[in-house]
């Protein structure tokens, strides 16, 4: 039961004006009540004047420490001045430790009533500081928790209270997960407390005092008393929508630039622009193409009345966005059920009046909300459209053109369909439109580039020869990969070349550079090492005019500009296979030297003087030569093979032996697969496993497995250089087609080889010999000299008596030829067997 003058209710006639004092003063009458209250009691007990006057003073002292000083003023009546410790009480509650001073107010008269001095004890002398400090906390407008060491609340300050709509005597105890779901607060509080280092979380959560989710950053810091333990965990909450949508559209932004157009590929870039912008921007992105651009060809200009597109990618985000933010990079995933709606790489028609087909024809990108008249015609007409947008609640979208170059390339359509994210406004066009310019930009880049590279791999097979023509010296497989990157098709190439006299020629080369004029330049040598092999040109020779050719050439039109050939720093190898004698003849120009399986799946590097690469001119090549097995693999190849973006060559050359030496597709452990097989095994090994990155260089590898030929294919005489003598080689030469069962060429051989040996006798020096080579489509007659003149072929006079022979030679057969080499050299005839019956 109150009673009048109680501390808070003072007795109306007893109010008086305040001390003007800093000092903590307050004036009692003879009956110990309050009648005068000074500025600094004020500032010291909280208690406005108003309030306390009137009061017993004896009120403001808590036993039992309180008593003395409450006896001294309880009559008003102190005897003479006295100075006690006694704890006293404040408005709000708390206690204080003060030195009171009692003392008469009249000396003497202990009928005038008293004064009381109040001094802050020492210990409580940042008092005032701590009402600061509590005012702070509960008049903050940014939230204010305590945690205990044991994750529960302890503190929480009126912000709080508000923006969770709760009081804090409800929530006192309970744990974060059990107020708000999602912040993920529990496992950074352990962390605090465990290392007492100050942590920051970012979180996009719903509160009960909010319609949708919103950003926040809560900063977490450690109580700690005097000995540094941590006794509890303080969190500071901030409501961070606002700089976290800026902050995160320039985020989005700048990734955009670093992530999309790195595969130089329409739909690669497509799906770049989808991964970029789901789940931090949109729920769910679509990206339609017009058709010509997956081709690589010019976009049409687009006609009234509705637009097909062809779908090049589309993602949906996670259904729910309440419990994180999404990070830079983190993968979208599919929402399951999306419904139906066209699979990438199918074509829909967008009528006019929708989104997608306006913004193309307008060039403008579009914001609509799902209550738009616009929105429920388009969705009218198009029920795939709106059987998607009942499934997922669509509250807003954004249609934007890609168009780059002013080139219309496709549309872009962006869905906002989650409960908890604010609607596409105008502000976001912005965004929309610079995110689909750097998509548009980088898609331009790849269709045109697709054009290219299209060109480029259709002139490069039109020149390759993916088909080696049928011979007799090797049995070949070869393979090309044009490159998965960036780069564009390169200058890689290889050829098998039938020679006459049964032998082969192989050649590998790389052109230095890519796209259409590498794939140029590539033909250019492939032609020159044809045209070049056709006279019959040992490989160092070949090489010696290649370069010549190269160093000397320049594109047209460009022979003012100072430019340097687009062939420039071409690499090459080449080398011819006898299967008669089993010599294997090479030289390189700056290429990587072959390696050689023999029969019993030894592998060995040939020893092979390295030229320099073609085009530098007046620089010497050296061909070497060695006798290997029937039987032999050899493998030809370039660097592309070899190289890679985490291999050096070396290493690649140690995995090409291993896999050399332990084929996958051997049948036995001590046999070599077949070329084929082989070829399969060797790149199997050394390209890149799938989902890895991708092949960086153009790669063509050949391999050619020797034959031999024996007696029963070959027969040899030497002659003596005597005009008798080519009645005897007729004859060797008709009893061997008669063993050989070739009985129908033994007339046109007998005048071949009555014509050849006698050019040698009377024309040439000795040796002579005589030599027939017998295939299975094919007879070839040799003659071979000393003499290092060339005949040629010409056509006589009426009264001349020679100049008749080889002209007789080339009538009588399809092909003839003269080749040189150390010894001498041999002329040739090859002449078509028919079929066996």
């Amino acid at each position: 039961m109150d009673r009048p003058g109680a501390l808070g209710r003072p007795a109306p006639d007893m109010i008086g004006e305040p001390l003007d004092t800093s000092a903590a003063i307050v004036l009692t009458d003879p009956g110990g009540r309050v009648t005068a209250w000074s500025t600094g009691a004020r500032r010291l007990l909280g208690y406005a004047p108003a309030e306390i006057i009137g009061s017993l003073a004896a009120d403001l002292f808590v036993p039992p420490s309180g008593f003395p000083a409450a006896k001294q003023v309880e009559q008003g009546r102190p005897q003479e001045q006295t100075k006690h410790t006694a704890v006293v009480r404040h408005r709000d509650g708390h206690r204080l430790t003060a030195e009171v001073l009692t003392a008469p107010l009249i000396e003497g008269d202990s009928r005038a009533g008293a004064l009381l001095l109040f001094t802050p004890d020492a210990s409580q002398a940042t008092h005032g500081d701590d009402r600061l400090m509590r005012w702070l906390f509960t008049q903050s407008p940014v939230g204010l928790v305590i945690y205990g060491r044991d994750r529960e609340l302890l503190r929480a300050n009126d912000e709080i209270e508000r923006r969770i709509e709760q009081q804090e005597d409800d929530v006192r105890g309970l744990r974060p997960s059990e107020i708000l779901e999602g912040p993920g607060l529990e496992g950074r509080i352990d962390q605090v407390v465990a290392t007492g280092e100050c942590d920051s979380l970012e979180c996009y959560v719903k509160v009960p005092g909010e319609a949708r989710a919103h950003a926040w950053v809560m900063d977490l810091f450690p109580l700690k008393d005097d000995t540094g333990y941590v006794q509890a965990v303080a969190v500071a909450v901030f409501d961070y929508s606002q700089q976290y949508g800026s902050r995160e559209r320039l985020a989005l932004l700048d990734e955009a630039r670093t992530r999309i157009g790195t595969s130089l590929d329409v739909t690669g870039t497509a799906h770049e622009l989808a991964e970029v912008a789901v789940p931090r921007f949109a729920d769910s992105i679509t990206v339609e193409l017009l058709d010509s651009v997956f081709r690589g060809d010019q976009p049409p200009p687009l006609a009234p009345g509705g637009v097909t597109l062809r779908r090049a990618a589309h993602v949906s985000g996670p259904v729910d966005l309440t419990e994180t933010v999404s990070g830079p990079g983190e993968s979208p995933g599919e929402s399951p059920g999306d419904g139906p709606g066209p699979a990438p790489g199918e074509t829909h028609f967008h009528t006019e009046p929708s989104p997608p087909a306006r913004c193309l024809l307008t060039s403008q990108a579009v914001v609509h909300q799902a209550t738009d008249p616009e929105i429920a015609v388009w969705l009218a007409a198009d029920p795939v459209q709106a059987e998607q947008a009942r499934r997922h609640g669509l509250h807003s979208l954004i249609a934007a053109p890609l168009r780059a170059r002013g080139k219309d390339l496709g549309v872009v359509l962006l869905v906002r369909h989650t409960a908890s994210r604010e609607p596409f406004t105008e502000d976001d066009l912005f965004v929309t439109e610079n995110l689909v310019a750097r998509a548009a930009i980088c898609m331009d880049n790849a269709r045109r580039y697709a054009r290219e590279r299209g060109i480029a791999l259709a002139l490069q097979r039109s020149l390759l020869t993916y088909r080696p023509e049928a011979q007799h010296a090797v049995d070949v497989a070869s393979r090309y990969l044009p490159s998965e990157g960036g780069a564009g098709v390169g200058g890689d190439w290889f050829d098998v070349i039938p020679l006459p006299c049964a032998r082969v020629g192989l050649v590998v080369g790389d052109v230095v550079g890519h796209g259409i004029n590498a794939s140029a330049a590539m033909g250019r040598l492939r032609t020159a090492v044809r045209t070049l092999a056709d006279i019959d040109m040992p490989p160092d020779e070949l090489l010696t005019h290649l370069d010549d050719i190269v160093t000397h050439a320049t594109p047209e039109g460009d022979a003012d500009s100072g430019e340097i050939a687009a062939d420039l720093g071409a690499t090459c190898l080449y080398a011819i296979y006898d299967p008669v004698s089993r010599h294997l003849t090479l030289a390189t120009a700056g290429h990587p030297a072959p390696a050689l399986v023999s029969p019993d799946g030894t592998v060995q590097s040939i020893d092979l003087p390295t030229g320099p690469p073609l085009g530098l001119g007046s620089l010497p090549f050296e061909a070497t030569e060695l006798e290997i097995p029937e039987g032999t693999s050899l493998v030809l190849f370039t660097d592309g093979l070899l190289e890679a973006r985490d291999r050096d060559v070396d290493e690649g050359l140690e995995t090409l032996r291993h896999t050399l030496e332990h084929p996958t597709a051997a049948p036995t452990p001590a046999a070599t697969p077949p070329p084929e097989a082989l070829c399969d095994s060797i790149l199997e090994a050394m390209l890149p496993a799938p989902g890895d990155r991708a092949q960086a260089d153009d790669i063509a590898l050949v391999i050619a497995r020797t034959r031999a030929l024996d007696e029963n294919h070959v027969a040899q005489w030497d002659l003596t250089r005597d005009p008798a003598i080519v009645a005897e080689a007729r004859e060797h030469a008709s009893q061997q087609l008669t063993t050989w069962g070739v009985d129908d060429a033994v007339f046109t051989t007998e005048l071949v080889v009555s014509e050849l040996v006698t050019n040698a006798i009377r024309h040439a020096t000795a040796p002579i010999q005589l030599r027939l080579i017998r295939q299975s489509h094919s007879l070839i007659c040799e003659v071979s000299d000393g003499s290092t003149t060339t005949p040629h072929l010409r056509r006589a006079r009426l009264f001349d008596e020679g100049g008749r022979g080889l002209l007789l030679v080339a009538q009588l057969t399809p092909r003839w030829g003269t080749r040189h080499h150390p010894e001498g050299k041999t002329i040739w005839a090859e002449q078509t067997l028919s079929p066996a019956p």
